[in-house]
C-alpha cells in the first residue's frame, strides 16, 4: 500500500514568481500596526483633555499670571537666580577641573584628598552646606592669616565676610564642583591614551597636550553631562530661599504669600524656570555640534 499527500499549496505570492511576474506586478501589503494607533489616540485625547482644562478651568486665573510674569519683583528675582547660575557654574567648574587634575595626579596624596573632596561634598545634602557657609560667623569669630600654627598678621571679622548672596554663591559652587571634577575626569579618560603618547613622542609640552589635544575631544564626553549640572543647578538655586534670598521662587512665596493667589504665581515660577532651561538646552545644541565638527560628518 502506497500512501499519498496532496501536493503543498503555494502562497500567492510564490505562485506570482513561479508565473514569472515581475517585481512591478506583485502585491505588496504594509505591515499594520493596530495597537500603535490605539495609544497614539489615547494619548491624543488624554492630551486634549489636559489642555482643555488649562484653558478653561478659571482656578489657574491666567490673568494673575499675566500681571505678574512681566511684573518687576519677579524680573529682579529672574536676574538674581541667573546671577547664582552663573556664578556657581563658573566657580564651580573652575575648581572641579582643579580636582580632576588632581585625581588624574600620579601623586598618591593629591588623589586622596581630590577623592576626599569629592566624597564629602557628594555626601552632604546642599542645604545643610549653604547654612554652614551661611553661619560661618557663629564657627569663626575671625579669619587671621600669617604663618601656619605661627603669630598672624592680620585678621577679618567674619560677621560682615560672608553675607547671604556670598555664602549662597560659595556653597552652590563648592558643591557643584565635587560633580564638575567627575565629569571633567570622565571626559579626560574617554580620550585614548595613544594620542597622548603620540604627542609625547612628537615633542609636544604637556600644556598644550592638554590644551589642544586632550580637551578638545573630551569636551564631547564632558557637554552633555556638564549641561545637566547646569541645569540642574539653575532650578536648584530655589533652595537659597531658606536664606531669605530674593531669587526667583522665594520672591514668588513672598507675592502670594501676600494675595493668596498661590496656583498663578507658582505657574510664574514654573513658566520662567520653563523659559530659561529652554535657553540652556538650545546652547548646549550649538556648543555641543561645535565641538562635534571632527567628529560628525
Amino acid at each position: 500500500m502506497s500512501l499519498t499527500s496532496d501536493p503543498p499549496i503555494d502562497p500567492p505570492a510564490v505562485k506570482e514568481a513561479k508565473s514569472g511576474a515581475g517585481p512591478d506586478e506583485l502585491t505588496v501589503v504594509p505591515v499594520r500596526h493596530p495597537w500603535r494607533w490605539v495609544a497614539i489616540a489615547a494619548t491624543a485625547v488624554l492630551l486634549a483633555q489636559f489642555l482643555n482644562g488649562l484653558i478653561t478651568n478659571p482656578g489657574w486665573e491666567w490673568d494673575v499670571f499675566a500681571q505678574f510674569f512681566t511684573a518687576p519683583t519677579i524680573l529682579k528675582a529672574v536676574w538674581i537666580t541667573l546671577q547664582l547660575t552663573f556664578y556657581g557654574t563658573a566657580i564651580g567648574f573652575a575648581l572641579g577641573i582643579v580636582v580632576a587634575f588632581m585625581r588624574l595626579s600620579a601623586s598618591g596624596f593629591l588623589r586622596t584628598v581630590a577623592y576626599g573632596y569629592i566624597w564629602a561634598f557628594r555626601s552632604i545634602p546642599l542645604i545643610v552646606q549653604l547654612l554652614f557657609w551661611f553661619n560661618l560667623a557663629y564657627l569663626y569669630k575671625e579669619l587671621t592669616f600669617g604663618i601656619p600654627f605661627g603669630p598672624g598678621f592680620f585678621a577679618f571679622d567674619t560677621m560682615n565676610l560672608v553675607g547671604a548672596m556670598s555664602a549662597a554663591v560659595l556653597g552652590l559652587a563648592l558643591h557643584q564642583a565635587a560633580y564638575a571634577a567627575e565629569i571633567v575626569r570622565g571626559g579626560v579618560l574617554a580620550v585614548g591614551s595613544g594620542q597622548l603618547e603620540a604627542a609625547a613622542a612628537l615633542g609636544i609640552p604637556k600644556f598644550r597636550q592638554l590644551r589642544r589635544i586632550v580637551l578638545p575631544q573630551a569636551m564631547r564626553s564632558i557637554l552633555p553631562n556638564a549641561a545637566n549640572e547646569i541645569i540642574s543647578l539653575f532650578k536648584g538655586t530655589s533652595i537659597v530661599s531658606v536664606m531669605a534670598i530674593g531669587e526667583l521662587f522665594y520672591q514668588v512665596q513672598v507675592v502670594y504669600g501676600r494675595n493668596g493667589r498661590v496656583v498663578p504665581l507658582l505657574m510664574v515660577a514654573t513658566a520662567w524656570y520653563i523659559l530659561l532651561t529652554t535657553v540652556l538646552s538650545v546652547l548646549q545644541h550649538y556648543v555641543e555640534r561645535h565641538y562635534a565638527k571632527g567628529a560628525v560628518r
